[in-house]
């Protein structure tokens, strides 16, 4: 699959993740206000593992994945962290200091941390690794011990 396909894969799933994550924001920062890095943080990892999962299924479907726990971590250690601390950062500087409210400073951090992610899940988080079975190149064909020239000896 072409980077392209993928990128245009990767956002679309982000933008379902972005609705959920916006839309749980909203919902936490009306039950609880004034605790809007805490409902930040809860609708970050909800959209992290709604995004996992369509990634695993949908934009790298064509890799092979590794066990799902550890791709689940990877992916947490990754684009979870971006996301989290991102967001977070972006979240106090936005709301505290530009008075910007919260679900459009949390739109801004989203836009801004998603090509971080998109790269990171590329190279790292879902990186293709080598089909089971499947044979690696060689770099100079085999040879066949049957058509090898045979040692004559002197005569």
């Amino acid at each position: 699959m072409t980077r392209g396909k993928r990128w245009l894969k990767f956002n679309l799933v982000g933008a379902m993740g972005m609705a959920l994550q916006l839309s749980t924001l909203a919902v936490l920062n009306h039950i609880t206000p004034g605790h809007y890095l805490v409902a930040s943080a809860l609708a970050v990892e909800m959209a992290i593992l709604h995004n996992f999962t369509w990634h695993i299924h949908y934009t790298w479907s064509d890799r092979q994945q590794a066990h799902a726990w550890r791709q689940l971590l990877r992916f947490h250690l990754s684009n979870g962290a971006v996301s989290l601390v991102g967001n977070l950062l972006l979240m106090r500087i936005l709301v505290e200091a530009a008075h910007a409210p919260v679900v459009f400073a949390n739109l801004s951090a989203i836009a801004l941390c998603s090509i971080a992610n998109f790269l990171l899940g590329d190279s790292w988080a879902f990186a293709a690794t080598p089909r089971k079975g499947a044979s690696t190149p060689l770099t100079t064909p085999p040879v066949s011990l049957s058509s090898a020239p045979r040692a004559t000896k002197p005569g």
